[in-house]
């Protein structure tokens, strides 16, 4: 029997720990009214939600990741075992789509790999991948176009591909790296840390819209 890459076997780890992660949720009562805050309980094996250095890490690489981890598990909930027509659902002619919007966190994660792993300026992409991921990241008219008649499993294989090489990426750097400045940022000096962190802040952002539009969905 041919063996499967490594690297399969990590995308499908970091894949299934997610669903499986959501699906406990579901029936645990993990969120609050509101669906804001964390309040279910875990095996004794699960570490979700202990945010700190993780091991196979530097000390403040692993703080970033387990952030990082907590806020996918976050987004991926209200999405839980969406329809096609669900995540194709649009509020009004400009609005988003759900799943235009996983698409658009993948290549928001992919540009940031870009530019912190490859040295790369703003908005340097390869032809390969502006073509994959130009229209997930811009949305608006040519998102709605063309991402769209796609299951949830679509998005999350995209989300956990690119998740993937981001961790892979850590490992390989430490804590000055983490917080080396980049004077140059259009933002102003910005370090590493933050440009991370925006990653993860930016999923908390959609995260709103999924709970608005799912509760919009007739």
């Amino acid at each position: 029997m041919k063996q499967q890459p490594k690297s399969v076997d990590r995308r499908h780890f970091i894949k299934t720990s997610s669903l499986f992660t959501i699906g406990a949720l579901g029936t645990s009562s993990l969120f609050a009214s509101q669906e804001t805050m964390p309040t279910g309980n875990f095996s004794q094996d699960s570490d979700i939600n202990i945010v700190g250095p993780k091991e196979g890490y530097s000390p403040q690489i692993g703080t970033l990741v387990s952030m990082m981890n907590w806020m996918r598990m976050v987004i991926l909930y209200p999405v839980k075992d969406m329809s096609v027509s669900d995540l194709d659902y649009l509020v009004d002619d400009k609005a988003n789509t759900i799943g235009a919007m996983l698409m658009h966190l993948a290549a928001t994660e992919r540009f940031y790999q870009i530019h912190t792993f490859e040295n790369k300026k703003w908005g340097d992409w390869s032809k390969e991948d502006a073509d994959k991921w130009n229209v997930a990241s811009g949305l608006g008219d040519k998102a709605r176009e063309q991402i769209k008649g796609n299951t949830l499993d679509y998005y999350i294989d995209h989300l956990s591909e690119v998740r993937e090489n981001t961790l892979k990426e850590f490992k390989n750097r430490d804590d000055e790296w983490l917080m080396s400045v980049d004077k140059d940022f259009p933002w102003g000096p910005t370090n590493n840390y933050c440009k991370w962190f925006h990653v993860c802040e930016h999923e908390s952002n959609h995260n709103g819209q999924f709970k608005f539009i799912k509760s919009r969905i007739k």
